[in-house]
C-alpha cells in the first residue's frame, strides 16, 4: 500500500483524523470544520506511532539526505522528532513557542551549530503561520533549513502560499484529499461528502458545504 494512503487508514483508525461533516467543529476564530485532528493520539497507538515515525524518517532520507539535526516544534512535534532523529541517529532539539523568562531565556533547546543543516518536524500543517515562525526562529540562529517534514497538511491555499512566500518546502505523510478519499473508501463518510470536504479545504471561510450545498 502506498504510504500516504497507509497513514490515512491508520489516523482515521484512531481518530486521530476525525470527519464529521454534519455536525461541524468550531474552531477558535469561529470558523466552523467538518474536520478535527489530534496527531497526538498517534503516541497512544505502538502500531500506528511505528508507521508515523518510519515515514518521517524516510522522508528525510529521501527529501533532506544532507539533514544533520532535527528540530520538533512545541509542542506536538517534539515527540516526533525524537523518536525519528532516534532511527537516524542523529541529534534532535526543539524550539519553543517563546523564549524562555529565566534560565539562558532559550527559545532553541538543544545544540545547534551555526551552518547546520536542520529538518523541522512538524505534526500537522493548515496555515502555516507557526511552522514558518519555527523556520525563521533558526534561520536566525545561523541554521540552513532544508524544509520541513510533516504527518499531515491539509493543503489549503493560504498555507501553500504563505509556505511559498517564505521559501520553506514542507513534505506530508499524508493530506487532506489522501484522507477524505480513504475515509469514504473505508466507510467513515459517504462517498457524497469528499465532494464537501474539497469545499471546505478549498475556501474554511465559505459555508457552502454545510448541509451538503456545494
Amino acid at each position: 500500500m502506498e504510504l500516504d494512503r497507509q497513514i490515512a487508514k491508520d489516523l482515521l483508525s484512531i481518530g486521530a483524523v476525525f470527519f464529521r461533516p454534519d455536525q461541524p467543529f468550531v474552531w477558535a476564530s469561529g470558523i466552523k470544520s467538518p474536520v478535527y485532528c489530534d496527531n497526538r493520539l498517534t503516541l497512544t497507538a505502538p502500531a500506528v506511532r511505528a508507521h508515523v515515525e518510519e515515514g518521517v524518517a524516510q522522508i528525510i532520507r529521501t527529501h533532506y539526505p544532507e539533514a544533520q539535526v532535527l528540530m520538533g516544534t512545541a509542542t506536538a512535534g517534539i515527540a516526533h522528532a525524537a523518536i525519528t532523529a532516534h532511527l537516524l541517529g542523529l541529534p534532535m532539539g526543539y524550539v519553543r513557542s517563546g523564549a524562555k523568562d529565566h534560565g539562558r531565556q532559550n527559545q532553541i533547546e538543544g545544540k545547534l551549530e551555526p551552518g547546520q543543516n536542520v529538518v523541522v518536524v512538524e505534526d500537522l500543517i493548515s496555515t502555516g503561520g507557526s511552522v514558518i515562525e519555527v523556520v525563521e526562529v533558526l534561520r536566525q540562529a545561523g541554521a540552513r533549513v532544508l524544509g520541513v517534514a510533516s504527518i499531515f497538511t491539509y493543503g489549503m491555499q493560504k498555507g501553500l502560499d504563505r509556505l511559498a512566500a517564505a521559501n520553506v518546502k514542507n513534505v506530508s505523510l499524508t493530506q487532506f484529499d489522501c484522507v477524505a478519499r480513504v475515509a469514504a473508501q473505508e466507510g467513515y463518510i459517504q462517498p457524497d461528502d469528499v465532494k464537501r470536504l474539497l469545499a471546505f479545504r478549498d475556501d474554511p471561510s465559505d459555508e457552502g458545504w454545510i448541509g451538503g450545498n456545494v
